[in-house]
């Protein structure tokens, strides 16, 4: 699972063999045991997570938007 960037303690990645058929574009989120995957169009949102709380969901989804094109040419 390829690294994109780390952001205070989180691993931004992707997995580089992901869906059948594949998913649209996407990044996962993972700081321990807590872990989250978010889409990245139209909008940034969460497709699932858990341990996360929702106020830092809405940061990470701040930092993911800021950071979108990073993410897709990743």
């Amino acid at each position: 699972m390829p690294k994109v960037f780390d952001w205070n303690g989180y691993r931004f990645h992707f997995y580089s063999n992901e869906g059948d058929p594949r998913e649209p574009p996407h990044v996962h989120v993972r700081r321990g045991m807590a872990n989250a995957k978010f889409w990245l169009r139209p909008d940034v949102v969460p497709a699932y997570s858990k341990g996360i709380t929702p106020q830092m969901l809405s940061r990470l989804s701040h930092v993911i938007e800021d950071r979108r094109d990073e993410i897709e040419r990743a």
